[in-house]
């Protein structure tokens, strides 16, 4: 099963966390994924997204159709993010839109099963695909993207 995740982009500075916009640097970030998206994501994609004002910003340059998740709000726990959404016994693809270090952390965990603090840039999409092969199951990594690297 793939499971995207989608850091926000970069965001105005601001005393109130979960209100903070994205900046106009940000704007193009987020587009510039979301025009991959548009051509490569899976179908009928779930798409997740943490209720801070700049992940719904990022998300919403692709789609407005996604369901908030709570449990992926700044600070939220790896595990208790992936609990929320069943991993590793996805219904079917998903995306998560949410921060850092809590993407990190759950991209430590998918790919090499353990507790880490791995660095997800702003507005970087990474895909991840569980799968059995030869009989065993493997996560892969399928893509890193970085907005700056795309047209």
């Amino acid at each position: 099963m793939d499971l995207l995740l989608w850091r926000h982009a970069e965001a105005q500075d601001g005393q109130d966390d979960l209100a903070r916009p994205l900046t106009e640097h940000g704007h193009r970030q987020a587009k510039r994924i979301a025009r991959w998206l548009e051509r490569h994501a899976p179908e009928d994609l779930r798409r997740c997204c943490s209720p801070a004002r700049r992940a719904r910003e990022t998300l919403e340059a692709w789609t407005q159709d996604y369901e908030l998740l709570p449990e992926a709000a700044p600070g939220a726990a790896p595990l208790a993010v992936l609990a929320a959404i069943g991993w590793p016994e996805l219904e079917r693809p998903t995306l998560i839109v949410g921060h850092q270090p809590t993407l990190g952390g759950i991209a430590a965990l998918v790919l090499a099963g353990q507790h880490s603090t791995w660095s997800i840039r702003r507005s970087a999409l990474w895909w991840f695909k569980r799968r059995q092969r030869h009989g065993h199951v493997e996560t892969v990594l399928r893509v890193v993207l970085d907005p700056e690297l795309l047209d």
